[in-house]
């Protein structure tokens, strides 16, 4: 299955489901970022295929491990199976690219083939990423970050095993939960408040994810602003929370300072 072959799949479903897309993103349910789901992107085969083609461990892939979160990535695409770059890339595509912007009216989106923050991703039991909002820009500071696009593929994947994506209320007191589901594609807006987090991972895994930003030299409210990105704990979490306060504002003064942001040598050169 080669990138082009890819492109048409998705932008067919896309273009099919259009209206139903267009009737989620303008009435985002319980959560005030705009986002929609789409199941069933790819056909249940081609979807297989990739899911079997992430390695069978996490061996190669960057690891973080803070209070903030526990979770593997790697931006490395052509060290696996050329399909799992097929997947990336075609959401990178300029025809992707062009419909997904026309439907959600965003100007001047583009690509990141750099995988800044993106790429591939798999979690594991006890892998979890808390509340946040990411990093506002790209690794150069040159755009913003705009759209947030993560495509599911870990086969019969349940609520009950953790790893589920989650969009918050404005006070990041109650989240809508979207369960990380086979063949599933979830897109958010990505601004000054789209606070998102994955539920901690309740059995062996893999949950596995391929990821994509997409970044605009238009800022989302047409303001100049930049931050690092910035967590905070769960409800039931009070000294994460506080402590999430401080080290926000100690990571942003000293990115501001140094330009130095983090994961930017995770990134493809």
């Amino acid at each position: 299955m080669t990138k082009d072959e890819i492109v048409g799949l998705i932008t067919g479903k896309l273009t099919s489901e259009r209206a139903n897309i267009e009737a989620q993103w303008q009435n985002p349910e319980d959560t005030p970022t705009r986002h929609f789901v789409i199941d069933g992107l790819l056909p249940e085969n081609i979807a297989h295929a990739i899911y079997d083609a992430f390695p069978k461990s996490a061996d190669g892939f960057y690891s973080r491990e803070s209070f903030r979160e526990k979770k593997r990535t790697s931006a490395k695409i052509e060290q696996y199976d050329p399909i799992l770059g097929a997947i990336t890339f075609a959401f990178q595509d300029p025809e992707t690219v062009k419909l997904v912007a026309d439907i959600v009216q965003f100007d001047r989106i583009e690509p990141d083939p750099s995988l800044y923050a993106g790429g591939l991703s798999m979690m594991f039991e006890g892998d979890f990423l808390n509340p946040h909002i990411d990093n506002s820009h790209d690794a150069s500071r040159d755009r913003y970050r705009r759209l947030n696009l993560l495509y599911y593929v870990t086969p019969d994947w349940e609520m009950s095993n953790g790893g589920n994506f989650e969009l918050w209320d404005a006070d990041c007191k109650v989240p809508k939960t979207l369960v990380s589901k086979f063949n599933r594609l979830v897109v958010m807006e990505t601004n000054k408040d789209s606070w998102h987090s994955v539920s901690p991972v309740t059995v062996p895994g893999p949950r596995c994810c391929v990821s994509n930003y997409f970044f605009s030299e238009i800022s989302p409210d047409n303001s100049d602003y930049f931050h690092v990105t910035s967590f905070t704990g769960r409800p039931e979490e009070h000294a994460k929370r506080a402590i999430g306060a401080v080290d926000n504002a100690l990571r942003n003064t000293v990115s501001k300072l140094l330009g130095f942001g983090r994961g930017k040598d995770e990134a493809r050169k």
